[in-house]
C-alpha cells in the first residue's frame, strides 16, 4: 500500500468514526433529555399521589394550586394541608416510587414550629436506611405543612434506565479503540516493512561488492602466466582472503539478527576479565584505525573488572562500538575506552571524536534496522543492527547502556554491567 493510499484510508476512516461519534453523542443526549423529562413526570405523578393520600388521611381539602413544585433538577417540594406522619410518608413514597422504578432518594419533613427541615430517611434499592439532612430549606409563601424529596443520584438513576443507549455507547467506544489500535499496528507494520526493505537493499549491496571482487580475482588467477608474477599472485590471493573475511562478518551479523529475533542469544556465561576483552578489541581494530590515521587509548581505572558474562558477546559489544567510532568519523579517529568502579557495578565508557548524533535521534539509535538519516551517514555501509545488538547483549547481562552526543563533537557510550 502506497503512502498516499494509506493517508486517504486513514483520513476517510477518521472522518467516518468522527461522524458516527457525533451522531451517537447527539442521539444519546436527546435520549437522555427525554428520559430526564420522563423521570420528572414520574416523580411529579408519584409525589402528587402521595400528597392526595396524605390529605385524604388528614381529612383535609385539596388546594386549588399545584401540590408539587420542582425547586431544582433533583429537588421537589410537596404541599400538604395538615400534619405529616413520618411512617406513613415513608410507606407511601416507597410504594409509589417502586411502581415507577425510582430509587436512591431522600426526604425530609418541614417542622412548622421550628421552621426548619427535619431529616428523613435515605432510601436505596437495598433498603439501606440512614439519617440525612437537607442542604437548604425551600422558601415558601406560607408556613404550611410540606415535605421535600431530593434525588442525589438522579443522573445515575436516569442512565440506569437507558440500557440500550449505554450498551451502544460502550460498543462505539470499543470500535474507536479498535480503530486506533489497528491504525497503530498498520503504521508500525508499514514502518517495519520500510526498514526491512532498506535492510535487504543494504545487505544485497554488502554481499554484491565482495562477491564481484572475488569473481574478478578468480578470473585473474585462472591466467597461467600469473604464476610467473608472485607479487601479483599474492596481491589477488590476499584480496580474496580479505573479501572472504568481509563476507563472513556480514553472515555473522545476519545470524546475530536471527538470534535477536528469537530473543535467545545462547549466552555461555563464565567469569571474564573486561580489561582483557578491551585489549583484544583494540588489537583487532588496530589496522582499521591506522588506515585512517587514528589511535585508541585505554584507561583501565576499574579495580574490579571481572564480570560473569558471555565472553564472545561482550567482546562483540566492544568491537561494535569501536567499529562505529571508526566508520562514523570524518577525521582521524580518536577512541578512548575508560573503565571505572561504580556502586552498581562496572562502568565502561567508549568516547570518540566522530560526527555525533542529533539529540532527537538518540532515542532511536538502538532500534533494530534504524540508521540515522542525516549527514553522510548513509554513505557508510551497514545494516543498522550494531547498536541494537549491543543493547540486547547488555540487557541480557542485566546491564544498561546510554549515549551522550552532539553533532560534530563526538559521542560517548556508557555501559553499566553488574558485578554480581
Amino acid at each position: 500500500m502506497s503512502r498516499n493510499t494509506l493517508r486517504i484510508v486513514i483520513l476517510l476512516a477518521a472522518i467516518s468514526i468522527m461522524g458516527i461519534s457525533v451522531t451517537q453523542v447527539y442521539w444519546f443526549r436527546k435520549a437522555f433529555d427525554l428520559r430526564a423529562n420522563q423521570f420528572n413526570r414520574d416523580v411529579t405523578t408519584s409525589l402528587n399521589n402521595v400528597a392526595l393520600k396524605l390529605i385524604e388521611f388528614n381529612r383535609g381539602t385539596v388546594p386549588s394550586s399545584s401540590l408539587v413544585s420542582q425547586v431544582s433538577t433533583n429537588y421537589f417540594v410537596v404541599l400538604v394541608n395538615g400534619p405529616i406522619d413520618a411512617a406513613l410518608l415513608d410507606f407511601l413514597l416507597t410504594t409509589e416510587f417502586q411502581k415507577r422504578g425510582i430509587a436512591h432518594y431522600e426526604y425530609g419533613i418541614y417542622d412548622c414550629v421550628d421552621k426548619c427541615m427535619r431529616g428523613g430517611n435515605y432510601i436505596t434499592p437495598a433498603t439501606t436506611v440512614q439519617k440525612t439532612t437537607f442542604p437548604e430549606t425551600p422558601r415558601l409563601n406560607n408556613d404550611g405543612y410540606y415535605f421535600a424529596v431530593q434525588f442525589p443520584m438522579v443522573e445515575a438513576n436516569i442512565l440506569s434506565q437507558m440500557g440500550i443507549w449505554g450498551f451502544s455507547s460502550i460498543v462505539m467506544l470499543v470500535v474507536i479503540l479498535f480503530f486506533v489500535y489497528s491504525l497503530f499496528v498498520i503504521l508500525k507494520q508499514k514502518r517495519l516493512s520500510e526498514v526491512q526493505n532498506d535492510f535487504i537493499n543494504n545487505m544485497t549491496h554488502e554481499f554484491k561488492t565482495p562477491i564481484s571482487t572475488i569473481a574478478i580475482s578468480s578470473q585473474v588467477l585462472k591466467d597461467p602466466s600469473i604464476v610467473s608474477q608472485p607479487d601479483r599472485l599474492l596481491n589477488y590471493a590476499s584480496l580474496i582472503e580479505t573479501e572472504n573475511n568481509r563476507l563472513r562478518e556480514q553472515v555473522d551479523r545476519v545470524l546475530q539478527m536471527a538470534q535477536l529475533e528469537k530473543k535467545d542469544l545462547g549466552l555461555n556465561k563464565t567469569y571474564c576479565q573486561i580489561h582483557e576483552l578491551i585489549q583484544e578489541a583494540a588489537i583487532h581494530n588496530t589496522v582499521a584505525l591506522e588506515a585512517k590515521g587514528g589511535a585508541i587509548e585505554i584507561h583501565a581505572n576499574a579495580k574490579h573488572s571481572t564480570v560473569f558474562g558471555d565472553k564472545l558477546h561482550l567482546s562483540n559489544v566492544i568491537n561494535n562500538l569501536i567499529d562505529n567510532a571508526i566508520k562514523y568519523n570524518h577525521r582521524p579517529p580518536r577512541v578512548a575506552i575508560t573503565t571505572a568502579d561504580s556502586p552498581a557495578g562496572l562502568r565502561i565508557q567508549v568516547t570518540d571524536n566522530g560526527i555525533g548524533i542529533p539529540v532527537d535521534e538518540q532515542k532511536r539509535i538502538f532500534e533494530r534496522f534504524y540508521r540515522v538519516p542525516t549527514g553522510n551517514i548513509h554513505d557508510v555501509k551497514g545494516f543498522g543492527l550494531g547498536l541494537h545488538y549491543v543493547k540486547t547483549v547488555i540487557e541480557h547481562h542485566r546491564g544498561s547502556i546510554a549515549v551522550e552526543s552532539k553533532p560534530g563533537a563526538g559521542s560517548t557510550f556508557s555501559i553499566l554491567i553488574p558485578l554480581n
